[in-house]
């Protein structure tokens, strides 16, 4: 059975089907065709036949109405060897079905996994060969400032999933500015992408990234009365986090002023400047 974090990776591209084309063309360098849209096909790629054939996800590209792409997008975070059996069934339905060229993209967030699913598939008949495109932590961009983040912020929540199962040792800076980004999205996309990130982060990125998250807490004057004096400590740190994301030098002076303010309310209101401001001054008067 699908594990949780298999489906949460699946809803981060149903939710966001521009995520496919952006990971060929800007991450992998696969050229992609101009399209005014991208939307969901059906994962279903079976035929007459009783055995049934079901993608994860099917994103289709269309340019006046007509669908000039389409992606199958498998995630792969465990070893299957039945999927090079598979794989090219959903390419040739999907081909005659549609009428365009596929890719088959094949999304891993370890090394390993990557690795195992870049190899060729040779259908036997001379020349075939399918060549599964695949994204994994070494292929992924590291994307750990605000900025890039907002501009790119399913492509950022998994990046960072991918980076923090490599164990990259800046993977708290690229939590800082994901989290930074999804608090800017509407409600209903901020709720999936937190979601997918506590599924399928790896348990020490999932510790980091509560914290991280606890400082929305604060918005509630309920919670905000009642926390204890040291969640004062962990806000005064994450704000410093996002500073540094941000890339905005902090004068011992300032860090001085931070580390001694046990108002819980004044924090909050540095950590929200800090989210957009461009220097100390628009952040501290």
């Amino acid at each position: 059975m699908p594990s949780a974090r298999h489906e949460g990776l699946i809803d981060l591209f149903q939710h966001s089907p521009a995520l496919a084309p952006e990971l060929l063309e800007h991450v992998v360098g696969v050229p992609v065709p101009p399209f005014e849209r991208a939307t969901l096909g059906s994962t279903n790629l079976s035929e007459w036949q009783p055995k049934e054939y079901r993608a994860d996800t099917v994103v289709v590209l269309e340019q006046s109405g007509e669908p000039v792409l389409a992606v199958v997008v498998e995630i792969q975070l465990s070893g299957d060897d039945t999927r090079h059996w598979s794989w090219p069934v959903y390419i040739a339905t999907l081909r005659a079905r549609l009428k365009c060229p596929v890719t088959l993209l094949v999304v891993c967030t370890t090394r390993a996994m990557a690795n195992r699913y870049a190899k060729p598939i040779d259908l036997g008949h001379p020349g075939l060969v399918l060549t599964p495109v695949v994204v994994g932590p070494d292929r992924l961009p590291v994307i750990d400032d605000v900025d890039t983040a907002t501009s790119h912020p399913a492509l950022a929540v998994l990046a960072a999933i991918a980076h923090a199962h490599a164990r990259r040792p800046d993977i708290e800076e690229s939590l800082a500015a994901t989290m930074v980004s999804i608090q800017g999205l509407d409600e209903a996309t901020s709720t999936l992408y937190n979601e997918v990130l506590r599924t399928a982060l790896p348990l020490a990125a999932k510790r980091h990234l509560e914290e991280l998250m606890a400082l929305r807490e604060y918005r509630d004057p309920f919670v905000r009365h009642h926390v204890m004096h040291g969640r004062a400590l962990e806000e005064a740190d994450a704000l410093l986090r996002v500073l540094r994301v941000r890339g905005i030098q902090v004068p011992t002076t300032i860090r001085e002023l931070i580390d001694g303010t046990t108002d819980l309310e004044q924090l909050r209101v540095w950590v929200d400047r800090a989210a957009v401001a461009h220097s100390l001054d628009e952040i501290f008067t």
